[in-house]
């Protein structure tokens, strides 16, 4: 069996690159947080997302526990599996999870900042610090309901890129997460309106909104301009967008998507 790694922080969204992942790179299945997923479903296993605190999560993530170590290592041999990928928060983890399972050594290793940009890692790392969601790669009917107490919805399909469906995520909210904290939405566009006031170039916002589409924060901007216009727009634009980007790191640490529309000059 060919085995992989791929580790990073707590939040930084490796479930949710996981199952792209380890399609690109030929990998058949996929253990996380003590699941074993074949083919985008859990053939074994219980998540460590459905324990009550963090040190018993810890403790399945590792299959500390004996019987459930057995359910997963005999699925893995049922099953026939010849590629693996292992999750874990670093290589000493990942490690220790191969050793757990009798998978031997651990043939590749890899870094979530290899899979995804520091813009994705960033906005990953915010939504768990004051949401406390969590991502599970595997379909909502898949996941116990009955294990949460608090949130728990439907996540999104992954795709590749010649449109064919690879599996499916969930988005949780364990028990065991409770550090949460709430911005309201006012709080995002009042920072865009201050950011926005100090650019001498913009004579009018029209239409000024900030939206979360999928977990991907959006700003949308339209304006008018001062007149004359003796200078690249595009560059200029280009400088408000750097702008508020700068202003959201600070504040928020991450960066959204900026769309800009010029709707005339006054």
């Amino acid at each position: 069996m060919i085995v992989h790694s791929l580790s990073g922080p707590s939040g930084t969204g490796k479930s949710t690159s996981a199952i792209q992942f380890a399609h690109e790179h030929g990998i058949e299945a996929i253990i996380d947080d003590g699941i074993l997923v074949v083919n985008g479903e859990k053939k074994a296993g219980t998540s460590a997302k459905f324990e009550k605190n963090t040190i018993t999560a810890v403790r399945r993530a590792i299959f500390h526990d004996e019987e459930h170590r057995n359910e997963v290592a005999e699925a893995i041999q049922e099953h026939d599996i010849q590629s693996l990928l292992i999750i874990g928060t670093s290589d000493k983890m990942t490690k220790q999870i191969a050793n757990q399972l009798n998978l031997g050594g651990i043939d590749h290793f890899h870094y979530i900042e290899d899979v995804r940009s520091m813009r994705e890692i960033q906005l990953a790392k915010f939504v768990r610090g004051t949401q406390g969601k969590h991502v599970m790669p595997i379909p909502y009917k898949q996941v116990e309901q009955n294990f949460f107490k608090r949130f728990i919805q439907r996540g999104f399909e992954i795709i590749s890129k010649n449109r064919v469906k690879l599996g499916e995520t969930t988005i949780v909210q364990p028990d065991f997460h409770q550090e949460t904290v709430e911005i309201s939405k006012n709080v995002y566009m009042q920072l865009l309106k201050r950011t926005v006031e100090q650019v001498e170039l913009i004579s009018k916002v029209d239409v000024l909104n900030f939206s979360m589409k999928q977990y991907y924060p959006i700003v949308d901007l339209v304006v008018y301009l001062k007149a004359p216009i003796n200078y690249d727009v595009a560059d200029k634009m280009r400088g408000v967008q750097k702008l508020i980007c700068d202003e959201f790191n600070i504040h928020f640490e991450f960066e959204p998507i900026i769309k800009i529309s010029i709707k005339g000059v006054l």
